[in-house]
């Protein structure tokens, strides 16, 4: 071609980066591809999560600390060796000496990526999207604050992809950007005047694909990549000073009932867990409810280890409590009720409580009085003179639970 048949093309601006914020990710997971589990059927879900292992426990750094309502609340940090760093707070009965038996807060989805473990915490000044999050999802209460008055030592943290932790898309990716700006068009055609956080959810929910994308190509996925900094930060926790290691659980709603259900069953750490309306098999939540649920959820392969009830059993902990909502929006009820059956078959007497409870996809006052007499009971907590009477907690169906030693 001939230098005057040259065609020119209009100039566009480089493409903006599809991982903004994390430019470091693909080199950690090259160089940290696996996870070590300490047992083969935990190691059989790391691979098939892709979880990447981590080269040590990070240094954690207090920023500052408050005493209020009877808990001291301490913001915390550290940074996991790529992304952003990692803001967490942990909670604890204000005068109460250790050890105390501690608690890992998971917070949920939620469509909320802007916030992470905020909602999960009463703080001096919360922001609009946590307080949100709270009176959309947890009832108004702060839950990683409700557990620490009943005498745990409980860390809250963002986890990958939300909060401190969440993708730097200022400059979203032409993809993102493209459904971002229909978003903006509705907004305005509907005189919505969005805020930083809307903004921002809007364009995390179109870019969670791009995430999953990357985490695939990279051999790991959404789940396996929340589930490494789960891991560290029960890590952490484990190592707090005036926390009994041997004393462990976690508790999530939601998304972060998937988070508790995965953590128990990587970690030997959890002896006591929380499932709270995020348990159903996955045929049930075919065709419809596919849609319904975010890749956190839905990692490609999982089915291959067994339901997802049946994740559980590679769990080495002594207790599980799954509280289903017989309303739930998200899961069809058929759904829950056999996952209630599997779990049953699966775990011994005592060990396995399953309560159904009125209501939709809202972890209710009630419903977390019930997960605090658990995890109370099965980890052996003392309650402290801080908490309140409990709410009395009657669900439509509850089978029953046992301190450990006594089933």
């Amino acid at each position: 071609m001939s230098p005057d048949a040259e065609l020119t093309y209009e100039a566009r601006p480089p493409r903006p980066s599809a991982i903004a914020g994390y430019g470091d990710w693909p080199a950690y997971v090259q160089q940290h591809p696996r996870y070590q589990a300490a047992a083969p059927a935990s190691q059989e879900l790391a691979d098939a999560l892709g979880v990447p292992g981590s080269p040590r426990q990070p240094q954690v750094t207090v920023h500052w600390a408050e005493t209020y309502d009877g808990v001291t609340t301490s913001q915390l940090s550290w940074q996991l060796g790529f992304g952003p760093r990692t803001t967490g707070w942990l909670v604890r009965p204000a005068g109460v000496s250790g050890p105390l038996p501690g608690v890992l807060a998971l917070h949920c989805h939620g469509g909320n990526k802007f916030g992470g473990a905020d909602r999960l915490v009463e703080l001096p000044e919360s922001h609009p999207s946590a307080s949100n999050a709270r009176a959309g999802h947890y009832d108004g209460r702060a839950l990683a604050t409700e557990v620490a008055r009943r005498g745990f030592a409980v860390l809250a943290h963002d986890t990958f992809a939300w909060g401190s932790r969440r993708f730097d898309l200022s400059v979203p990716p032409w993809r993102t950007a493209s459904a971002l700006e229909a978003r903006q068009a509705q907004w305005r055609q509907d005189g919505v005047v969005p805020s930083e956080a809307d903004e921002y959810n809007a364009a995390a929910a179109f870019h969670e694909e791009t995430v999953a994308k990357t985490a695939g190509l990279l051999g790991t996925s959404l789940a396996g990549m929340v589930a490494h900094d789960d891991l560290a930060a029960l890590e952490i926790l484990a190592g707090l000073p005036n926390v009994d290691q041997d004393r462990l659980g976690c508790i999530g709603f939601s998304g972060g009932g998937g988070r508790s259900v995965a953590l128990a069953a990587l970690s030997p750490r959890i002896r006591s867990y929380v499932v709270t309306c995020m348990m159903t098999t996955f045929q049930s939540l075919l065709p419809a409810h596919l849609d319904a649920h975010s890749w956190l959820l839905q990692t490609p392969g999982l089915w291959r280890l067994g339901d997802w009830p049946e994740l559980t059993a590679r769990s080495g902990a002594g207790h599980l409590l799954v509280q289903y909502a017989l309303a739930d929006e998200l899961f069809p009820e058929d759904g829950m009720r056999e996952a209630h059956r599997i779990l049953e078959s699966l775990h011994r007497p005592g060990s396995y409580a399953g309560s159904f409870w009125p209501g939709g996809h809202v972890f209710t006052a009630r419903m977390q009085e019930e997960a605090l007499d658990f995890l109370s009971s099965t980890l052996h907590a003392k309650q402290s003179d801080t908490a309140g009477p409990a709410a009395a907690a009657t669900p439509y169906f509850q089978t029953t639970f046992s301190p450990r030693g006594t089933s």
